[in-house]
């Protein structure tokens, strides 16, 4: 039987998981928090400029190590994340790796 988690469910455990370098987070899991991240941004920016940039600043770090459990997702090490720092094609790249999928689902087609 398949679990279906309600999009508000995947949220807490971002924060809770802010400072969790090991493990590993699914593609659909990854984007949820993303799309939120999003939706929340909007909405304190149309509040206040002020709150969404406290927002913005208070999710980088639980981002970035999300983004480290996401690349290990896929089979590949943490260190890929620097591939963002390469001009024009970096950022590009590393969205590609973060749109990939599970390194479990490619072993499982095979």
């Amino acid at each position: 039987m398949m679990c279906h988690y309600h999009m508000l469910d995947r949220y807490p455990q971002f924060w809770s998981d802010a400072f969790k370098l090991r493990g590993r987070i699914s593609r659909i899991d990854y984007w949820t928090i993303v799309v939120m991240n999003v939706v929340i941004s909007c909405v304190f920016t149309l509040m206040s400029g002020e709150l969404a940039w406290v927002f913005g600043v208070s999710v980088i770090l639980p981002f970035f190590t999300m983004q480290i459990r996401r690349i290990r997702d896929t089979g590949r090490a943490w260190l890929w994340i620097f591939i963002s720092l390469v001009p024009l094609i970096g950022p590009l790249w590393l969205l590609w790796i973060l749109i990939g999928p599970s390194a479990d689902q490619l072993r499982n087609r095979r």
